[in-house]
């Protein structure tokens, strides 16, 4: 047996989906993170509710690496239907936990196996005939656990925590984790050099969220009233964590009362008109969607811009065009977002690349609607929003919130009720606005979607249509500066990368295997900081995952003409998360850049 591998492999979980097994992966994810030892799980499953194949890959790295490996160390195959495949995913050297029935004849002989009899095992020692199909994964756990040494105490802290509210679920999972357990005690040696050892240091601190979880609490904590849906994979579980917290959080403890209101519409069309009519209203209201969402919404996106009513709109990105692949991650939806609707629309676009900034663009999408009266859309994709992710502990708001330009009656008083809705008044292209309910005779204004003036007034007029298109692009001039700044981390080299969203990961790990600067935007319209790193490289790589380099495009049309040259793309688009050699073998191949 080779020198030990501690703390640093990719486990492989090729099951069934609707058996179960997602329970039993999550259970030892929550326990080797229980170890202090960093995990990175992404979930690859089909788009039907039973019966295809799924596969689960947790990666586990000492530095904390949060991106996709595309090498498998451990595969437990529990997927007759898969077994062949799946058995050329794992590199030489690796291991093989699988079904003991599963053929084997001319199988690999550079892998190690250790066959479990999980069917008869889970037929002899689970008793309830309802259980037994989703209890076998866990005898799957108990395997790995005797395979990697992992403290029995570790799994128990695993099985509490996911059944956290389903205490009496603890006791018979645990039974089936000991089946699998006790079988690998009395049947095998170890063969292979694969390790796991507590760590300090690594995690403390850290929690395990799924990004669309951290957007959910990060809109309660933006002060979200009214929330308006349709389900859509993959960003259904944003609203239904939303609305979960909000059963917790949002109820007037005196009399029972909610003090939100939740709607789930006939279609996405509707969701998103409600939403706009309730920021109309004064509301701090929101949608979430996947892609074909969006384009459904695509022409209220553009009354809610023209007429200036504050709306956020969350888009968790998905493999497309048309019904796509409606479980794997994109981020293909960026261009079409920025320019939501016909005619001369941009919109504002918060671009967070962490489940932390989930959170915290969630929060602040709100202000920023508010702040400028226009739609805010947050993109996120199916990686950062259904998996989890290891973060640092949210902060709680320290401010209070940015409603913007609102006339109170105190106000329209002391103006004597002149004032007009469309008037740029500070010369930042932000107008003012009232509320309904407004007590003021001078309060009321029309909201149209057709041609208007400074006083809201109907017109064709060419001019007063100019003037108004003027202003709402000095508005979003003004927004660019008021939008969360790029991330920038720069040590003189001539190479640099640009990123967003979910790709920091792959970026921040490749980065250790080639000597680039980075600047991570988050936010559209792009910064100006742009322009000025492209200017102080010799080469910029936009990384994304897009077929067409959407992002690639925005940057060059940002430039300045002598700087559009410099730029160049790298493009994954498979649907897979991207992994860090995506990024690192075409730039060594095109710059020969040196680790």
């Amino acid at each position: 047996m080779t020198e030990p591998i501690v703390n640093d492999l990719t486990i492989q979980a090729a099951t069934v989906n609707g058996s179960g097994s997602q329970t039993a992966n999550l259970v030892l994810t929550r326990a080797i993170f229980h170890m202090g030892i960093p995990v990175a799980p992404k979930n690859v499953f089909p788009s039907n509710i039973e019966g295809l194949p799924t596969w689960y890959r947790l990666r586990i790295t000492p530095a904390g690496y949060m991106a996709r490996s595309d090498k498998v160390d451990i595969l437990i195959a529990f997927n007759v239907a898969t077994w062949r495949e799946d058995l050329k995913t794992v590199r030489p050297g690796g291991v093989v936990i699988h079904e003991e029935a599963f053929p084997t004849a001319d199988a690999r002989s550079d892998v190690t196996y250790y066959p479990v009899p999980f069917a008869k095992l889970a037929k002899s020692k689970i008793q309830s005939d309802t259980l037994r199909k989703q209890l076998a994964n866990m005898i799957y756990v108990g395997a790995v656990g005797g395979l990697l040494g992992i403290p029995w105490e570790a799994l128990e802290h695993g099985v509490k925590r996911q059944f956290l509210s389903k205490p009496k679920a603890v006791p018979v999972n645990l039974d089936a984790i000991k089946v699998g357990w006790d079988y690998w005690q009395d049947n095998f040696s170890k063969q292979d050099p694969y390790r796991l050892e507590p760590m300090t240091g690594a995690v403390e601190g850290k929690v395990l969220v799924e990004g669309n979880q951290a957007a959910a609490i990060g809109a309660l904590m933006g002060g979200v009233t009214v929330v308006a849906w349709y389900p859509i994979t993959p960003s259904s579980s944003l609203c239904e964590y939303l609305i979960a917290y909000a059963d917790r959080f949002r109820v007037d403890e005196s009399t029972g009362q909610k003090r939100i209101s939740v709607v789930q519409a006939e279609d996405e069309l509707a969701a998103v008109g409600m939403a706009i009519g309730a920021g109309w209203a004064g509301a701090r209201a929101m949608t979430s969607t996947s892609g074909p969402g969006i384009s459904l919404m695509a022409e209220f996106s553009g009354l809610a811009y023209y007429a200036e009513v504050p709306v956020v709109i969350f888009d968790i990105q998905r493999i497309g065009p048309s019904t796509g692949l409606p479980t794997r991650t994109s981020q293909a939806d960026l261009g079409f977002v920025y320019t939501l609707s016909h005619g001369d629309t941009k919109h504002l676009v918060l671009l967070p690349g962490t489940v932390e900034e989930c959170y915290e663009f969630a929060r602040e999408a709100f202000d920023y609607a508010d702040r400028f009266q226009t739609p805010v859309f947050i993109l996120s994709d199916l990686d950062l929003g259904m998996n989890l992710w290891m973060t640092p502990e949210f902060k709680y708001p320290g401010r209070r919130f940015d409603r913007g330009k609102v006339l109170s009656k105190e106000d329209l008083e002391h103006l004597a009720g002149e004032w007009a809705r469309y008037r740029d008044v500070d010369g930042d292209g932000v107008t003012y606005r009232t509320l309904p309910g407004t007590d003021h005779p001078a309060a009321g204004y029309f909201t149209r979607g057709s041609g208007h003036d400074e006083n809201a007034r109907y017109t064709e007029g060419a001019d007063a249509y100019a003037r108004n298109m003027d202003r709402l692009a000095r508005k979003h001039e003004t927004a660019r500066h008021a939008l969360p700044p790029p991330v920038t981390d720069e040590s003189g080299q001539r190479v640099g990368l640009i990123a967003f969203g979910s790709t920091d990961a792959a970026v921040v790990e490749a980065r250790e295997s080639v000597k680039v600067d980075y600047m991570r935007v988050r936010a559209l319209p792009l910064s100006d900081d742009v322009a000025r790193f492209v200017d102080r490289h010799e080469r910029v790589y936009v990384v994304e995952q897009n077929r067409d380099g959407q992002l690639f495009d925005l940057v060059r049309l940002a430039l300045p003409a002598e700087l559009v040259d410099r730029v160049r793309s790298i493009r994954h688009y498979n649907g897979q998360p991207i992994p860090a050699a995506a990024i690192i073998e075409p730039l060594k191949h095109q710059e020969m850049v040196p680790a």
